[in-house]
């Protein structure tokens, strides 16, 4: 076979990949993020959990996470006769909200019986702020039901988020469920309960602790201050593996700081949310074991995570580094190259704006070569050239050192020499030029 025909096979297998990845990932309940939809009243003697009628504002992301794979040990009883309290921290705040929660690594169908949402009342603690804890509910029942393999949106709930805080969504299922669809390495501590206390304020019997999101994907947030969504998708750096836990030192949540600010001091830029879907030892054409696969490739979830994100309009990617490393041969560069133009060409489709960061340095890191440096550097080249994406992040640039370019500025590396430190996440944001995220897709890139 011709190199000639062996990318054209290559580019046909992604765009299969792609289809079948968008088909086997439908809610059981969907919304594209534009409008809110009509949601029955919340049942009687709820008490707290006022349903929100159609309301000005824009519906955004506030925060959301990849599901990565099945929980090891939850492989039969799930999380059964347990409260799981997720701690999220939201890019903007807003007037109302909804959740996404999802069973896709689930072997059997998942039953919310109570699940509730408030505003932390301190960064990283499981109490709520008095009065502030709505009852979430689904099709205007408080009962839910999630076969394996799908997600279900709740209904929008009014309630007062701000932007740059810890919110608190709790599920209580009460049956055996199996494996738990969940996102590890959070770097932020989450915690558990025995028994059903999902609507419980004080958070003293949360004693359990964990630094994964279980179920919980999505929080969107109905936003006078934001019109839209920029979606980060990446790696274990966006992800943000070796930043300071319950910090939000990932350099997904300095750029969200910068945005508003920069919004704040009137600046001409646009008034964007930031979610985060990295994850840790994601590659663009390889995916783990498992069906539905553990950590999903780049270009079979693009749809799932970043697309299908409320209301997205700028989509950030940050792969490759685990595509060099990962391989048992030599990676090869225009494979890589091609994976992400195919999923420049799915954000085009959709008039959604892409910048793509270069890779940076590795030099230190037990699976450096200097054939493998070179790899990255040939990407980066045709990233620089502007032969991949609407413009570039140049985190390479940013982070390496001016006197030894294969690998990190001491200062930036967290000591592996592979991930920065939280003033090399720092320096990132601080790097990304927000004028990059104007303007939608161009006709032709």
């Amino acid at each position: 076979m011709t190199r000639r025909n062996g990318y054209a096979l290559l580019s046909a297998i992604i765009a299969l990949i792609v289809t079948l990845s968008a088909a086997i990932y439908i809610g059981v309940a969907s919304d594209d993020g534009s409008s809110t939809r009509a949601s029955a009243p919340t049942q009687k003697g709820s008490g707290r959990g006022p349903v929100a009628p159609a309301s000005t504002g824009i519906w955004v992301g506030a925060w959301s996470a990849s599901p990565v794979g099945a929980e090891p040990g939850t492989e039969v009883r799930g999380l059964a006769g347990s409260s799981v309290r997720n701690v999220v921290h939201t890019s903007v705040g807003g007037t109302s909200a909804r959740i996404t929660l999802s069973n896709l690594y689930g072997q059997s169908q998942l039953t919310i019986t109570h699940a509730s949402l408030a505003p932390s009342s301190a960064p990283g603690s499981p109490a709520a702020v008095a009065e502030s804890m709505r009852r979430l509910t689904f099709g205007g029942n408080a009962t839910v039901v999630i076969p394996p393999g799908r997600q279900v949106l709740s209904d929008v709930v009014r309630v007062t988020i701000p932007a740059d805080t810890d919110v608190l969504v709790t599920t209580y299922s009460p049956t055996p469920s199996g494996p738990v669809t969940f996102h590890p390495h959070a770097r932020q501590t989450s915690y558990v309960a025995e028994g059903d206390l999902a609507e419980d304020a004080t958070g003293t019997a949360y004693t359990g602790q964990i630094d994964a999101w279980r179920y919980l994907t999505a929080l969107d947030v109905l936003s006078h201050d934001s019109e839209g969504t920029v979606v980060v998708f990446g790696d274990s750096l966006t992800d943000g593996i070796t930043s300071t836990q319950n910090a939000n030192l990932r350099w997904t949540d300095v750029l969200s700081r910068r945005l508003r600010a920069a919004v704040a001091a009137g600046q001409n830029v646009p008034r964007y949310s930031v979610v985060n879907q990295g994850i840790s030892g994601n590659q663009i054409l390889a995916s783990g074991s498992g069906r539905p696969a553990d950590n999903q490739a780049g270009v079979g979830r693009f749809h799932r995570d970043a697309l299908s994100r409320t209301n997205v309009k700028v989509v950030v990617i940050d792969l490759g580094v685990n595509d060099i490393l990962r391989n048992p041969n030599l990676a090869d560069p225009d494979r890589i190259l091609d994976g992400l133009r195919a999923m420049v060409r799915q954000a085009h489709a959709r008039g959604i704006r892409v910048v793509g960061a270069t890779l940076m340095p590795f030099q230190g890191h037990r699976g450096y070569t200097d054939d493998r440096e070179s790899v990255r550097q040939q990407i980066n080249a045709e990233i620089r050239a502007g032969r991949v994406f609407d413009a570039v992040a140049d985190f390479d640039k940013a982070l390496r050192d001016p006197y030894n370019p294969r690998k990190f500025r001491p200062d930036y590396d967290s000591g592996d020499h592979l991930h920065p430190s939280d003033r090399g996440y720092e320096q990132m944001a601080e790097s990304f030029d927000l004028d990059d995220l104007k303007g939608s897709a161009p006709a032709e890139l």
